[in-house]
């Protein structure tokens, strides 16, 4: 396999700042950190919190005098963390770089009075994507500018159907085994909450935590009620909502809202869930959805992390029930609009409706059918692994 997508990034911006490279737990953050040290550095020491020995040279600050590169594992489950970065990066950012990785949510810290705020940048690194695979390498897109696609192959098509079945972690996909995918998807799921959530928060009912997790799959793509879950586990609405808030932190799940606009009435509180990991999805159209909504919000993610744009993923929701899956926006404006469909290619009449209400520049209808692409009403009816090769 290629080198990931953010590599060349990373590698450019550590000679500003510090990098802080968060994600999911095996999505291959400590695999591209070292790469990054064995192929720019002639010496890196790679240090775990995790790990004693490690954890009792981040405290004494006593690194390999040769060493160009710091990279630091899971360093925020020290409570200190933050301060004593600081004070390593205020002293030694002449002598050596630091690139900091984490399972949790590294970026959850960027607030006002942040310690580190203005000293590093952020990247979060996603699973595998269509376009990562095909090492097509496209081109970012220049927002509001059309976006543009390569004609797929066979060879396409059948890793578009790979990445659907397995997922877009490295070690499921790249093995691409029945067997291997349930025992990493248990080990995975049991680490999480077993050893991440417990280990650093306060919450003590795993069992019932576990419940929770294994009901989400089933509530991808559909708008998510807190009060539906309550009814399902009869536990306060209060406990779940911050378990909700705990799994997002942990990168196992993520929310996107309603686009707020005065130009119509959209709701404006309950979001759609999506997991990280689309593979645990067993509803074909769900799970579809899931993968097409995991390679736009990699987009918007690469187009905040790389570029400074304010890209946002969206969904569009108005109080007649008119609903298109997915808006990219850059600074509240919309860029463009897509609804996916497993095979319909009659264009919905809701992405006419909302991209006249909305002036939505492009209009989109991904289906999973191979070998479509037709304009019917401003609307682009396309094949996915055609539109989704053209994403990074």
């Amino acid at each position: 396999m290629q080198n990931r997508y953010l590599h060349n990034l990373i590698q450019k911006d550590l000679h500003e700042k510090m990098v802080f490279l968060a994600g999911p737990r095996q999505v291959g953050k400590t695999v591209l950190a070292k790469l990054i040290g064995e192929t720019d550095y002639k010496n890196f020491q790679y240090l775990n919190w995790d790990d004693r020995k490690d954890r009792e040279s981040i405290l004494s600050e006593k690194w390999d005098p040769e060493a160009k590169l710091l990279i630091f594992d899971e360093i925020h489950k020290f409570k200190s963390w933050k301060n004593s970065l600081k004070g390593i990066y205020d002293k030694n950012q002449d002598l050596f770089h630091i690139l900091v990785t984490g399972s949790a949510r590294l970026d959850m810290y960027r607030k006002s009075g942040d310690s580190l705020l203005g000293r590093y940048h952020l990247y979060r690194l996603h699973p595998f994507s269509l376009g990562e695979v095909l090492n097509e390498k496209p081109a970012l897109s220049v927002p509001f500018e059309p976006m543009h696609f390569k004609s797929p192959s066979a060879e396409t098509n059948e890793l578009l159907n790979t990445l659907l079945h397995f997922g877009g972690f490295p070690e499921p996909f790249i093995k691409q085994d029945e067997k291997t995918l349930r025992r990493w998807q248990n080990s995975r799921m049991d680490r999480l909450i077993k050893e991440d959530i417990r280990d650093a928060t306060l919450l003590r009912d795993m069992s019932a935590l576990q419940i929770m997790v294994d009901l989400l799959p089933s509530k991808v793509g559909s708008l998510f009620s807190i009060n539906s879950l309550q009814e399902d586990l009869h536990v306060t609405h209060r406990t779940l909502t911050l378990w909700t808030t705990v799994l997002e932190q942990f990168y196992y799940h993520y929310r996107i809202y309603p686009f707020s606009s005065s130009i119509i009435k959209s709701l404006r509180k309950e979001p759609k869930l999506y997991l990280w990991d689309w593979s645990e999805v067993k509803d074909e159209g769900a799970q579809f959805e899931n993968m097409v909504a995991g390679h736009l919000l990699k987009f918007c993610h690469l187009l905040r992390d790389a570029e400074g744009y304010k890209a946002e993923l969206n969904y569009l929701r108005d109080v007649d029930g008119r609903e298109v899956d997915f808006l990219v926006s850059i600074d509240k404006k919309p860029w463009f609009a897509v609804e996916v469909k497993i095979s319909d290619k009659n264009p919905s009449k809701f992405l006419n409706y909302f991209g006249e209400k909305l002036g939505i520049p492009s209009l989109y209808q991904v289906v999973k059918t191979e070998n479509v692409d037709i304009l019917e009403n401003s609307v682009r009816v396309i094949s996915a692994d055609k539109f989704l090769s053209a994403l990074p």
